[in-house]
Protein backbone atom coordinates (compact mmCIF):
# COMPACT_ATOMS: atom_id res chain seq x y z
CA UNK A 1 0.00 0.00 0.00
CA UNK A 2 1.35 3.44 -0.90
CA UNK A 3 1.87 6.11 1.73
CA UNK A 4 1.02 9.58 0.36
CA UNK A 5 2.71 11.33 3.28
CA UNK A 6 5.99 9.76 2.26
CA UNK A 7 5.73 9.73 -1.53
CA UNK A 8 4.85 13.36 -2.17
CA UNK A 9 5.61 14.09 -5.84
CA UNK A 10 9.02 15.59 -6.37
CA UNK A 11 8.94 19.22 -7.56
CA UNK A 12 10.10 19.93 -11.08
CA UNK A 13 13.06 22.21 -11.77
CA UNK A 14 10.60 24.91 -12.89
CA UNK A 15 8.73 24.61 -9.59
CA UNK A 16 11.32 24.32 -6.83
CA UNK A 17 10.18 23.02 -3.49
CA UNK A 18 9.16 26.06 -1.39
CA UNK A 19 10.31 24.23 1.76
CA UNK A 20 13.67 23.15 0.35
CA UNK A 21 15.84 25.19 2.72
CA UNK A 22 13.97 23.93 5.77
CA UNK A 23 14.27 20.47 4.26
CA UNK A 24 18.02 20.98 4.00
CA UNK A 25 18.08 21.54 7.76
CA UNK A 26 16.33 18.19 8.27
CA UNK A 27 18.76 16.38 5.96
CA UNK A 28 21.79 18.06 7.56
CA UNK A 29 20.60 17.14 11.08
CA UNK A 30 20.25 13.49 10.10
CA UNK A 31 23.69 13.46 8.46
CA UNK A 32 25.23 15.10 11.52
CA UNK A 33 23.77 12.38 13.73
CA UNK A 34 25.22 9.62 11.54
CA UNK A 35 28.68 11.19 11.21
CA UNK A 36 29.16 12.20 14.83
CA UNK A 37 28.04 8.77 16.03
CA UNK A 38 31.18 7.30 14.49
CA UNK A 39 33.28 9.28 17.01
CA UNK A 40 31.01 10.32 19.88
CA UNK A 41 31.52 6.97 21.63
CA UNK A 42 35.33 7.17 21.42
CA UNK A 43 35.77 9.47 24.40
CA UNK A 44 33.07 7.58 26.36
CA UNK A 45 34.65 4.19 25.72
CA UNK A 46 36.76 4.00 28.92
CA UNK A 47 33.67 4.64 31.06
CA UNK A 48 31.58 2.11 29.13
CA UNK A 49 34.36 -0.46 29.43
CA UNK A 50 34.44 -0.02 33.21
CA UNK A 51 30.65 -0.19 33.67
CA UNK A 52 30.09 -3.21 31.43
CA UNK A 53 33.34 -5.02 32.37
CA UNK A 54 34.61 -5.15 28.80
CA UNK A 55 38.06 -6.57 28.25
CA UNK A 56 40.84 -4.74 26.41
CA UNK A 57 40.51 -7.33 23.67
CA UNK A 58 36.80 -6.90 22.95
CA UNK A 59 36.26 -3.21 23.71
CA UNK A 60 37.13 -2.35 20.08
CA UNK A 61 33.81 -3.90 19.03
CA UNK A 62 31.98 -0.86 20.35
CA UNK A 63 33.53 0.98 17.39
CA UNK A 64 34.04 -1.90 14.96
CA UNK A 65 30.45 -3.20 15.13
CA UNK A 66 29.19 0.19 13.95
CA UNK A 67 31.72 0.76 11.17
CA UNK A 68 31.48 -2.83 9.95
CA UNK A 69 27.70 -2.73 9.48
CA UNK A 70 27.73 0.83 8.16
CA UNK A 71 30.51 0.41 5.62
CA UNK A 72 29.44 -3.06 4.53
CA UNK A 73 25.76 -2.30 3.94
CA UNK A 74 25.94 1.17 2.37
CA UNK A 75 25.62 0.02 -1.25
CA UNK A 76 22.62 -2.10 -0.36
CA UNK A 77 21.07 0.81 1.52
CA UNK A 78 21.54 3.09 -1.47
CA UNK A 79 19.82 0.70 -3.84
CA UNK A 80 16.97 0.18 -1.36
CA UNK A 81 16.48 3.95 -1.35
CA UNK A 82 16.18 3.94 -5.15
CA UNK A 83 13.71 1.04 -5.18
CA UNK A 84 11.54 1.91 -2.18
CA UNK A 85 11.74 5.69 -2.28
CA UNK A 86 14.29 8.01 -0.71
CA UNK A 87 12.02 9.68 1.83
CA UNK A 88 10.50 6.39 3.00
CA UNK A 89 13.98 4.90 3.41
CA UNK A 90 15.14 8.06 5.20
CA UNK A 91 12.33 7.82 7.75
CA UNK A 92 12.80 4.07 8.30
CA UNK A 93 16.52 4.68 8.83
CA UNK A 94 15.84 7.42 11.38
CA UNK A 95 13.39 5.34 13.40
CA UNK A 96 15.64 2.29 13.37
CA UNK A 97 18.68 4.34 14.31
CA UNK A 98 16.87 5.87 17.27
CA UNK A 99 15.64 2.47 18.49
CA UNK A 100 19.14 0.97 18.21
CA UNK A 101 20.59 3.95 20.08
CA UNK A 102 18.10 3.50 22.92
CA UNK A 103 18.98 -0.20 23.07
CA UNK A 104 22.68 0.63 23.30
CA UNK A 105 22.14 3.22 26.00
CA UNK A 106 20.28 0.64 28.09
CA UNK A 107 22.91 -2.08 27.54
CA UNK A 108 23.57 -4.30 30.56
CA UNK A 109 26.53 -6.16 29.08
CA UNK A 110 29.00 -6.03 26.22
CA UNK A 111 27.04 -8.32 23.90
CA UNK A 112 23.96 -6.09 24.11
CA UNK A 113 26.04 -2.98 23.41
CA UNK A 114 27.84 -4.59 20.46
CA UNK A 115 24.54 -5.74 18.93
CA UNK A 116 23.02 -2.28 19.35
CA UNK A 117 26.01 -0.64 17.67
CA UNK A 118 25.74 -3.08 14.74
CA UNK A 119 22.05 -2.19 14.39
CA UNK A 120 22.95 1.49 14.44
CA UNK A 121 25.38 0.90 11.60
CA UNK A 122 22.81 -1.05 9.58
CA UNK A 123 20.18 1.69 9.86
CA UNK A 124 22.84 4.36 9.20
CA UNK A 125 23.51 2.51 5.93
CA UNK A 126 19.88 3.22 5.00
CA UNK A 127 19.90 6.76 6.32
CA UNK A 128 23.13 8.23 4.90
CA UNK A 129 22.63 7.52 1.16
CA UNK A 130 18.94 8.46 1.26
CA UNK A 131 19.87 11.79 2.92
CA UNK A 132 22.46 12.64 0.28
CA UNK A 133 20.22 11.56 -2.60
CA UNK A 134 17.36 13.69 -1.21
CA UNK A 135 19.75 16.63 -1.20
CA UNK A 136 20.89 15.82 -4.76
CA UNK A 137 17.35 15.77 -6.14
CA UNK A 138 16.10 18.73 -4.08
CA UNK A 139 18.93 21.05 -5.19
CA UNK A 140 19.80 20.27 -8.78
CA UNK A 141 20.72 23.60 -10.34
CA UNK A 142 23.15 26.49 -10.07
CA UNK A 143 24.17 28.46 -7.02
CA UNK A 144 21.52 26.93 -4.76
CA UNK A 145 23.08 23.52 -5.29
CA UNK A 146 26.53 24.88 -4.44
CA UNK A 147 25.24 26.54 -1.28
CA UNK A 148 23.33 23.44 -0.18
CA UNK A 149 26.33 21.18 -0.76
CA UNK A 150 28.52 23.67 1.08
CA UNK A 151 26.38 23.22 4.17
CA UNK A 152 26.25 19.46 3.73
CA UNK A 153 30.00 19.27 3.16
CA UNK A 154 30.59 21.24 6.36
CA UNK A 155 28.49 18.74 8.29
CA UNK A 156 30.28 15.77 6.72
CA UNK A 157 33.69 17.22 7.50
CA UNK A 158 33.09 18.71 10.94
CA UNK A 159 30.68 16.06 12.27
CA UNK A 160 33.39 13.70 13.48
CA UNK A 161 35.15 16.46 15.43
CA UNK A 162 31.82 17.67 16.83
CA UNK A 163 31.18 14.10 17.97
CA UNK A 164 34.40 14.13 19.99
CA UNK A 165 33.34 17.39 21.68
CA UNK A 166 29.80 16.22 22.38
CA UNK A 167 31.08 12.88 23.67
CA UNK A 168 33.34 14.72 26.11
CA UNK A 169 30.52 16.96 27.35
CA UNK A 170 28.02 14.12 27.84
CA UNK A 171 30.54 11.78 29.47
CA UNK A 172 31.88 14.42 31.84
CA UNK A 173 28.59 15.97 32.96
CA UNK A 174 26.02 13.17 32.53
CA UNK A 175 26.95 9.56 31.73
CA UNK A 176 28.47 7.62 28.83
CA UNK A 177 25.02 6.19 28.05
CA UNK A 178 23.85 9.63 26.96
CA UNK A 179 26.28 9.43 24.03
CA UNK A 180 23.71 6.95 22.66
CA UNK A 181 20.50 8.28 24.20
CA UNK A 182 21.10 11.71 22.64
CA UNK A 183 20.22 10.25 19.23
CA UNK A 184 16.62 9.54 20.27
CA UNK A 185 15.39 13.17 20.55
CA UNK A 186 17.47 14.19 17.52
CA UNK A 187 15.92 11.40 15.42
CA UNK A 188 12.41 12.17 16.66
CA UNK A 189 12.77 15.83 15.66
CA UNK A 190 14.18 14.82 12.27
CA UNK A 191 11.34 12.37 11.56
CA UNK A 192 8.80 15.10 12.29
CA UNK A 193 10.66 17.46 9.97
CA UNK A 194 10.92 14.82 7.23
CA UNK A 195 7.16 14.27 7.12
CA UNK A 196 6.47 17.99 7.13
CA UNK A 197 9.16 19.33 4.82
CA UNK A 198 10.68 16.72 2.50
CA UNK A 199 9.34 15.72 -0.92
CA UNK A 200 10.21 12.66 -2.96
CA UNK A 201 9.30 10.61 -5.98
CA UNK A 202 7.99 7.08 -5.61
CA UNK A 203 10.39 4.15 -5.71
CA UNK A 204 11.26 2.50 -9.00
CA UNK A 205 8.70 -0.30 -8.79
CA UNK A 206 9.68 -1.74 -12.15
CA UNK A 207 13.20 -2.49 -10.88
CA UNK A 208 14.32 -5.40 -8.77
CA UNK A 209 16.88 -5.80 -6.03
CA UNK A 210 20.05 -7.50 -7.27
CA UNK A 211 20.34 -10.22 -4.60
CA UNK A 212 23.58 -11.84 -5.90
CA UNK A 213 25.11 -8.38 -6.26
CA UNK A 214 24.04 -7.46 -2.74
CA UNK A 215 25.64 -10.60 -1.31
CA UNK A 216 28.88 -10.16 -3.28
CA UNK A 217 29.23 -6.40 -2.80
CA UNK A 218 28.25 -6.27 0.86
CA UNK A 219 30.26 -9.41 1.63
CA UNK A 220 33.37 -7.95 0.01
CA UNK A 221 33.04 -4.63 1.81
CA UNK A 222 32.37 -6.30 5.17
CA UNK A 223 35.45 -8.51 4.73
CA UNK A 224 37.68 -5.53 3.92
CA UNK A 225 36.35 -3.28 6.70
CA UNK A 226 36.64 -6.17 9.16
CA UNK A 227 40.23 -6.79 8.03
CA UNK A 228 41.06 -3.13 8.61
CA UNK A 229 39.63 -3.25 12.12
CA UNK A 230 41.47 -6.45 13.00
CA UNK A 231 44.79 -5.17 11.59
CA UNK A 232 44.98 -2.75 14.51
CA UNK A 233 45.27 -5.58 17.04
CA UNK A 234 46.60 -8.53 15.00
CA UNK A 235 48.92 -6.77 12.56
CA UNK A 236 48.77 -6.62 8.76
CA UNK A 237 50.70 -9.84 8.28
CA UNK A 238 48.43 -12.02 10.42
CA UNK A 239 46.68 -14.92 8.69
CA UNK A 240 43.26 -13.56 9.64
CA UNK A 241 43.85 -10.11 8.14
CA UNK A 242 45.50 -11.42 4.97
CA UNK A 243 42.72 -13.99 4.44
CA UNK A 244 40.03 -11.35 4.92
CA UNK A 245 41.70 -8.95 2.50
CA UNK A 246 42.07 -11.66 -0.16
CA UNK A 247 38.47 -12.80 0.33
CA UNK A 248 37.19 -9.21 0.21
CA UNK A 249 39.14 -8.42 -2.96
CA UNK A 250 37.93 -11.63 -4.61
CA UNK A 251 34.30 -10.95 -3.72
CA UNK A 252 34.52 -7.40 -5.04
CA UNK A 253 36.13 -8.62 -8.27
CA UNK A 254 33.30 -11.09 -8.80
CA UNK A 255 30.85 -8.31 -7.84
CA UNK A 256 32.26 -6.05 -10.59
CA UNK A 257 32.01 -8.91 -13.11
CA UNK A 258 28.42 -9.61 -12.12
CA UNK A 259 27.40 -5.94 -12.29
CA UNK A 260 28.42 -5.87 -15.97
CA UNK A 261 26.02 -8.75 -16.67
CA UNK A 262 23.11 -8.36 -14.24
CA UNK A 263 19.80 -7.19 -15.67
CA UNK A 264 19.22 -4.88 -12.70
CA UNK A 265 22.70 -4.24 -11.22
CA UNK A 266 22.98 -2.97 -7.66
CA UNK A 267 25.79 -0.61 -8.75
CA UNK A 268 25.63 0.27 -12.45
CA UNK A 269 29.29 0.41 -13.49
CA UNK A 270 28.85 3.62 -15.48
CA UNK A 271 28.53 5.41 -12.14
CA UNK A 272 32.11 4.65 -11.09
CA UNK A 273 33.60 4.59 -14.61
CA UNK A 274 32.92 8.28 -15.04
CA UNK A 275 36.27 9.98 -14.40
CA UNK A 276 34.78 12.87 -12.45
CA UNK A 277 32.81 10.64 -10.10
CA UNK A 278 35.66 8.13 -9.83
CA UNK A 279 38.23 10.85 -9.13
CA UNK A 280 35.97 12.50 -6.57
CA UNK A 281 35.39 9.24 -4.72
CA UNK A 282 39.11 8.40 -4.59
CA UNK A 283 39.81 11.91 -3.33
CA UNK A 284 37.15 11.48 -0.64
CA UNK A 285 38.63 8.16 0.47
CA UNK A 286 42.16 9.58 0.76
CA UNK A 287 40.95 12.69 2.60
CA UNK A 288 39.05 10.71 5.24
CA UNK A 289 41.89 8.18 5.48
CA UNK A 290 44.20 10.96 6.60
CA UNK A 291 41.72 12.87 8.75
CA UNK A 292 40.26 9.96 10.74
CA UNK A 293 43.76 8.64 11.41
CA UNK A 294 44.69 12.02 12.86
CA UNK A 295 41.60 12.05 15.09
CA UNK A 296 42.78 8.80 16.68
CA UNK A 297 46.31 10.08 17.31
CA UNK A 298 45.37 13.57 18.43
CA UNK A 299 42.69 12.38 20.85
CA UNK A 300 45.13 9.98 22.48
CA UNK A 301 47.90 12.61 22.46
CA UNK A 302 45.78 15.28 24.12
CA UNK A 303 44.45 13.02 26.87
CA UNK A 304 47.32 10.62 27.55
CA UNK A 305 50.37 12.75 26.77
CA UNK A 306 49.23 16.28 27.65
CA UNK A 307 46.73 15.17 30.32
CA UNK A 308 43.60 16.84 28.91
CA UNK A 309 40.18 15.90 30.29
CA UNK A 310 37.62 14.44 27.82
CA UNK A 311 35.83 17.81 27.67
CA UNK A 312 39.02 19.81 27.12
CA UNK A 313 40.13 17.36 24.43
CA UNK A 314 36.79 17.78 22.68
CA UNK A 315 37.00 21.59 22.87
CA UNK A 316 40.46 21.42 21.27
CA UNK A 317 38.79 20.28 18.03
CA UNK A 318 36.44 23.28 17.85
CA UNK A 319 38.74 25.57 15.81
CA UNK A 320 39.23 22.85 13.20
CA UNK A 321 35.48 22.26 13.00
CA UNK A 322 34.92 26.00 12.61
CA UNK A 323 37.43 26.15 9.75
CA UNK A 324 35.72 23.25 7.98
CA UNK A 325 32.36 25.01 8.24
CA UNK A 326 33.72 28.39 7.11
CA UNK A 327 35.66 26.94 4.19
CA UNK A 328 32.70 24.83 3.03
CA UNK A 329 29.99 27.47 3.27
CA UNK A 330 31.88 30.71 2.65
CA UNK A 331 34.62 29.68 0.22
CA UNK A 332 33.74 26.44 -1.61
CA UNK A 333 30.02 27.16 -1.89
CA UNK A 334 30.71 30.64 -3.28
CA UNK A 335 33.45 29.64 -5.71
CA UNK A 336 32.20 26.31 -7.08
CA UNK A 337 29.71 28.01 -9.36
CA UNK A 338 32.56 29.85 -11.09
CA UNK A 339 35.63 27.58 -10.96
CA UNK A 340 36.23 23.93 -11.94
CA UNK A 341 35.83 21.57 -8.96
CA UNK A 342 39.44 20.38 -9.14
CA UNK A 343 40.62 23.94 -8.49
CA UNK A 344 39.06 23.59 -5.04
CA UNK A 345 39.79 19.90 -4.42
CA UNK A 346 43.50 19.90 -5.33
CA UNK A 347 44.49 23.04 -3.35
CA UNK A 348 42.35 21.82 -0.46
CA UNK A 349 44.18 18.50 -0.32
CA UNK A 350 47.52 20.32 -0.50
CA UNK A 351 46.57 22.71 2.31
CA UNK A 352 45.38 19.75 4.38
CA UNK A 353 48.69 18.01 3.76
CA UNK A 354 50.47 21.13 4.98
CA UNK A 355 48.42 21.10 8.18
CA UNK A 356 49.26 17.45 8.80
CA UNK A 357 52.94 18.09 8.10
CA UNK A 358 52.92 20.88 10.69
CA UNK A 359 51.62 18.38 13.26
CA UNK A 360 54.59 16.07 12.70
CA UNK A 361 56.69 18.43 14.85
CA UNK A 362 54.71 18.10 18.10
CA UNK A 363 56.56 16.77 21.15
CA UNK A 364 55.77 15.51 24.63
CA UNK A 365 55.50 19.07 26.01
CA UNK A 366 54.09 20.95 23.03
CA UNK A 367 51.91 23.99 23.57
CA UNK A 368 48.41 23.80 22.08
CA UNK A 369 48.27 27.34 20.70
CA UNK A 370 51.76 27.32 19.20
CA UNK A 371 52.18 23.74 18.01
CA UNK A 372 48.74 22.11 17.59
CA UNK A 373 46.26 24.84 16.70
CA UNK A 374 47.95 26.03 13.44
CA UNK A 375 48.12 22.53 11.96
CA UNK A 376 44.53 21.61 12.87
CA UNK A 377 43.20 24.88 11.46
CA UNK A 378 45.08 24.35 8.20
CA UNK A 379 43.66 20.82 8.01
CA UNK A 380 40.16 22.19 8.64
CA UNK A 381 40.58 24.79 5.90
CA UNK A 382 41.75 22.16 3.44
CA UNK A 383 38.97 19.71 4.25
CA UNK A 384 36.37 22.45 3.95
CA UNK A 385 37.61 23.14 0.43
CA UNK A 386 37.55 19.42 -0.47
CA UNK A 387 34.36 17.87 0.92
CA UNK A 388 31.82 20.18 -0.68
CA UNK A 389 33.03 19.98 -4.34
CA UNK A 390 33.73 16.24 -3.97
CA UNK A 391 30.13 15.51 -2.97
CA UNK A 392 28.63 17.92 -5.48
CA UNK A 393 30.71 16.53 -8.36
CA UNK A 394 30.28 12.87 -7.43
CA UNK A 395 26.47 13.19 -7.41
CA UNK A 396 26.11 15.52 -10.41
CA UNK A 397 24.44 14.38 -13.61
CA UNK A 398 23.09 11.11 -12.20
CA UNK A 399 19.72 9.73 -13.29
CA UNK A 400 17.11 9.98 -10.51
CA UNK A 401 16.75 6.20 -10.33
CA UNK A 402 20.49 5.90 -9.57
CA UNK A 403 20.82 8.80 -7.10
CA UNK A 404 20.54 6.56 -4.04
CA UNK A 405 23.24 4.09 -5.05
CA UNK A 406 25.51 6.93 -6.23
CA UNK A 407 25.14 8.65 -2.87
CA UNK A 408 25.84 5.33 -1.16
CA UNK A 409 29.05 4.93 -3.17
CA UNK A 410 30.24 8.37 -2.02
CA UNK A 411 29.45 7.44 1.58
CA UNK A 412 31.21 4.10 1.12
CA UNK A 413 34.36 5.88 -0.06
CA UNK A 414 34.21 8.09 3.03
CA UNK A 415 33.54 5.23 5.45
CA UNK A 416 36.05 2.76 4.02
CA UNK A 417 38.66 5.51 3.75
CA UNK A 418 38.18 6.32 7.44
CA UNK A 419 38.38 2.66 8.44
CA UNK A 420 41.58 2.13 6.45
CA UNK A 421 43.08 5.31 7.86
CA UNK A 422 42.37 4.36 11.46
CA UNK A 423 43.89 0.89 11.16
CA UNK A 424 46.70 1.52 8.67
CA UNK A 425 48.05 4.66 10.33
CA UNK A 426 47.63 3.18 13.80
CA UNK A 427 49.67 0.15 12.72
CA UNK A 428 52.38 2.47 11.39
CA UNK A 429 52.36 4.42 14.65
CA UNK A 430 52.56 1.38 16.95
CA UNK A 431 55.27 -0.29 14.86
CA UNK A 432 57.35 2.89 14.84
CA UNK A 433 56.88 3.30 18.58
CA UNK A 434 58.07 -0.25 19.25
CA UNK A 435 61.13 0.20 17.02
CA UNK A 436 62.02 3.47 18.74
CA UNK A 437 61.81 1.89 22.18
CA UNK A 438 63.92 -1.08 21.08
CA UNK A 439 66.68 1.16 19.73
CA UNK A 440 66.71 3.68 22.61
CA UNK A 441 65.96 1.65 25.73
CA UNK A 442 69.05 1.13 27.89
CA UNK A 443 69.66 -0.96 30.98
CA UNK A 444 69.99 0.83 34.28
CA UNK A 445 67.71 3.81 33.58
CA UNK A 446 65.24 4.91 36.26
CA UNK A 447 61.49 4.36 36.09
CA UNK A 448 60.97 8.07 35.53
CA UNK A 449 63.39 8.02 32.60
CA UNK A 450 61.70 4.93 31.18
CA UNK A 451 58.28 6.59 31.44
CA UNK A 452 59.60 9.69 29.69
CA UNK A 453 61.16 7.55 26.97
CA UNK A 454 57.87 5.71 26.46
CA UNK A 455 56.03 9.01 25.95
CA UNK A 456 58.69 10.18 23.51
CA UNK A 457 58.39 6.90 21.58
CA UNK A 458 54.60 7.19 21.39
CA UNK A 459 54.77 10.76 20.09
CA UNK A 460 57.47 9.75 17.59
CA UNK A 461 55.12 7.04 16.31
CA UNK A 462 52.34 9.62 15.96
CA UNK A 463 54.65 11.95 14.04
CA UNK A 464 55.70 9.30 11.53
CA UNK A 465 52.12 8.12 10.98
CA UNK A 466 50.95 11.73 10.54
CA UNK A 467 53.68 12.23 7.93
CA UNK A 468 52.27 9.23 6.05
CA UNK A 469 48.81 10.80 6.30
CA UNK A 470 50.20 14.00 4.77
CA UNK A 471 51.67 11.90 1.96
CA UNK A 472 48.28 10.33 1.23
CA UNK A 473 46.79 13.83 1.02
CA UNK A 474 49.41 14.83 -1.55
CA UNK A 475 48.50 11.73 -3.61
CA UNK A 476 44.87 12.80 -3.35
CA UNK A 477 45.81 16.26 -4.59
CA UNK A 478 47.43 14.77 -7.71
CA UNK A 479 44.48 12.44 -8.37
CA UNK A 480 41.94 15.25 -7.99
CA UNK A 481 43.88 17.50 -10.38
CA UNK A 482 44.46 14.83 -13.04
CA UNK A 483 41.19 12.88 -12.95
CA UNK A 484 38.50 15.48 -12.24
CA UNK A 485 38.05 17.56 -15.39
CA UNK A 486 34.49 18.81 -14.88
CA UNK A 487 33.90 22.43 -15.77
CA UNK A 488 32.48 25.08 -13.50
CA UNK A 489 28.66 24.78 -13.23
CA UNK A 490 28.30 28.32 -14.60
CA UNK A 491 30.18 27.32 -17.78
CA UNK A 492 27.86 24.34 -18.22
CA UNK A 493 24.80 26.55 -17.83
CA UNK A 494 26.13 29.05 -20.39
CA UNK A 495 26.86 26.18 -22.82
CA UNK A 496 23.36 24.76 -22.33
CA UNK A 497 21.78 28.18 -22.93
CA UNK A 498 23.75 28.46 -26.17
CA UNK A 499 22.31 25.12 -27.28
CA UNK A 500 25.61 23.27 -27.18
CA UNK A 501 25.97 19.86 -25.56
CA UNK A 502 28.77 20.04 -22.95
CA UNK A 503 31.79 17.97 -23.82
Amino acid sequence: MSEPAITTPEPTPDQPDPHRWWGLGVIALAQLMVVLDATIVNIALPSAQHDLHLTNGNRQWVITAYTLAFGGLLLLGGRVADLVGRKRTFVIGLIGFAAASALGGAAVNGTMLFAARALQGAFAALLAPSALSLLTTTFSEGRERAKAFGIYGAIAGAGAAIGLLLGGVLTEFLDWRWCLYVNVPIAALTVFGAFALLSDRQGQKESHLDIPGAILGCGGLVAIVYAMSEAESHGWSSALVVSLLIAGAALLAVFAWWQSRAEHPMLPLHIVRNRNRGGSMITMALATLAMFGLFLFLTYYLQNILGYSPLRAGVAYLPMSAMIIIASTQISARLLHFVPPRMLMAPGMLIGAGGLFALTFIGTHSNYVEHILPGTMLLGLGMGLVFMPVMATATSGVAPQDSGVTSATVNTAQQVGGSIGTSLLNTIATTTTASYLTSHLRHGISKAQEAALSKTAVVHGFNIATAWAAGFMVVGCVIAFLMVNARAPRRNEETAEAGVIPG
